[in-house]
């Protein structure tokens, strides 16, 4: 038990590597940590309370809100509210950026964009799920309230970024720049326990990630990269495994501990994809390349694409560094091929 440290104790350790504060991360981070023991909580009770299932309404994208996507806004809103280190944030079930308007909140220096609940319409089954979370100095005067271009940053600007799987475990997994770490609860305790230090994905990997009931709609350099994950080389490791949970937050996490790809490319349907950059590609981008991997529209990094709308979409690669520019030499290959 000497040796464990909590969330709380290993930012303190590491403040120096928050060049922006010395105790304001820990207070953001204190409310994102709690907002997800919330969370934790009702996702737990699934099938044993009413939480599960459709409100009946959509959120901006046309998509069914579960009830566990408004339940998780609300508490992360209130949970960043409540400490005063954030003036404002952007959400996946929010129309519009949302501004908090108390003086303290004001006078704070960041704003924070999220998907409270990725993969919510897994909650039903028993699937993991998660929060995805990025942190971004404002641009905007303190004092005021925040602006638009608080919030439509490029990737390359995050102070910070994490995410919580809710799975076997629960895990919240962070980065400020300075390596990837990850915390797994401890129930018993109540406190988030440093499990994974400086966490570092594989070049290569064995594992490919994506919705194959798609295939027909993917551009040729997708349908090309998937049939060579699916030839026989074996002294090239092929085949590859092909594993899809549908949760993002649970294909990134299973790719990063054991090397893999991920991808959600554009369709003939989606011709921008369907992932959000602000609130799932960027802070995901940041952790992988923390984590020595990189993240990819395609042809560019994904974190120095310049946002222009809060729910922008894009196309997404992301994971071992060659097994996502093997992708991209496929698509630079056959391009606006479909």
């Amino acid at each position: 038990m000497s040796d464990i440290r909590t969330l709380g104790e290993f930012i303190v350790e590491k403040q120096t590597d928050f060049p922006h504060a010395s105790g304001e991360l820990s207070s953001l981070l204190g409310s994102i940590k709690l907002a997800a023991k919330i969370v934790n909580r009702e996702i737990n009770k699934a099938g044993l309370v009413d939480i599960t299932g459709s409100v009946g309404g959509e959120n901006i994208q046309g998509e069914d809100q579960q009830k566990l996507d408004v339940y998780a806004n609300d508490k992360f809103k209130a949970a960043l509210e409540a400490r005063d280190q954030v003036c404002g944030v952007a959400s996946e079930e929010e129309d519009e950026a949302v501004a908090f308007n108390k003086e303290l909140n004001r006078n704070s220096k960041y704003v924070v964009l999220m998907d409270p609940l990725d993969g919510s319409s897994n909650i039903d089954v028993n699937v993991s799920v998660g929060t995805i979370f990025s942190i971004y100095q404002r641009v905007s005067p303190v004092g005021t309230p925040p602006t638009q271009e608080d919030f439509l940053q490029p990737g390359n600007r995050q102070v910070a970024a994490g995410y919580i799987i809710y799975g076997s475990s629960t895990m919240l997994v962070y980065t400020t720049g300075n390596g990837m770490h990850g915390f797994t609860y401890d129930p018993s305790l109540g406190v988030f326990c440093l499990s994974h230090e400086n966490m570092r994905i594989p070049e290569d990997g064995r594992i490919y990630s994506i919705n194959e009931g798609n295939y027909i709609r993917f551009p040729m350099g997708v349908k090309k990269y998937i049939k060579h994950c699916q030839e026989d080389v074996p002294e090239d490791n092929r085949p590859y495994t092909s594993r899809y949970i549908g949760s993002l937050v649970a294909d990134f996490h299973r790719n990063l501990l054991k090397g893999g790809i991920y991808m959600y490319p554009s369709t003939a349907t989606h011709p921008n994809g369907k992932l959000r950059l602000l609130y799932e590609c960027n802070p995901m981008a940041f952790l992988i390349e923390q984590a020595g991997g990189i993240a990819s529209d395609g042809k560019t990094r994904i974190m120095d694409l310049k946002p222009t709308e809060l729910h922008q979409r894009v196309p997404f690669f992301v994971g071992s560094t060659n097994m996502v520019r093997k992708v991209e030499a496929f698509l630079e290959e056959y391009p606006e091929q479909q």
